[in-house]
């Protein structure tokens, strides 16, 4: 049962990636930010206790796209809302433990991933919170069938993102790891 650790990650065009933070620096700026970060993550991520996958959009140019190193494994996110897109992710991995983590989490390391599938080992699912109500990271060992309504009417971007989301796991034995501030905004960009 390989663990694997998949990156949700947007194709960086000017445009198509973090629009919030575009709005406060530009969107060539932000580009900018969403290549080099992306850049320093999949670094900083590579370890041999885990298959590092590249979850990408849009499908097509994401598959192709020349942004990410051509080695680690790609497979399309597919249609509909994040929540939608990590199901699709954790019914399609092969067999064992797959933690998702976004590419705009500046402050994540080797140590925070390993602690996130070492609670994998003691619990049913794990969540990395973020300080606004979301969070950086959701995990599931995958021991059973990912429950069919997963993550299905979260309010994404909110203050009630993991809470929607915990609740998507009905029974299940859910640990907190690490909270880590994503990037949205240029005050999130100072914060960290």
């Amino acid at each position: 049962m390989r663990r694997q650790l998949v990156v949700m990650l947007k194709n960086p065009r000017p445009g198509r990636v973090k629009t919030r933070l575009a709005r406060d620096i530009g969107t060539i700026d932000a580009t900018w930010w969403v290549r080099h970060q992306t850049a320093r993550l999949l670094r900083r991520l590579r370890d041999p206790r885990w298959n590092l996958v590249l979850a990408v959009a849009p499908d097509v140019a994401g598959m192709t796209s020349r942004a990410w190193p051509a080695d680690l494994e790609r497979m399309p996110q597919g249609p509909g809302d994040l929540g939608a897109r990590m199901a699709r992710v954790m019914r399609t991995r092969p067999h064992g433990p797959v933690c998702i983590v976004g590419g705009d989490i500046p402050g994540i390391t080797r140590a925070h991933i390993a602690r996130a599938f070492a609670t994998l080992g003691r619990q049913d699912a794990v969540f990395g919170p973020a300080p606004d109500g979301g969070y950086w990271l959701i995990g599931l060992k995958r021991t059973r069938a990912v429950p069919a309504g997963f993550l299905q009417g979260a309010r994404w971007s909110t203050e009630h993102a993991l809470a929607d989301s915990r609740a998507t796991l009905p029974d299940a034995r859910i640990g907190l790891v690490d909270t880590l501030r994503d990037v949205d905004t240029v005050d999130d960009l100072r914060a960290v």
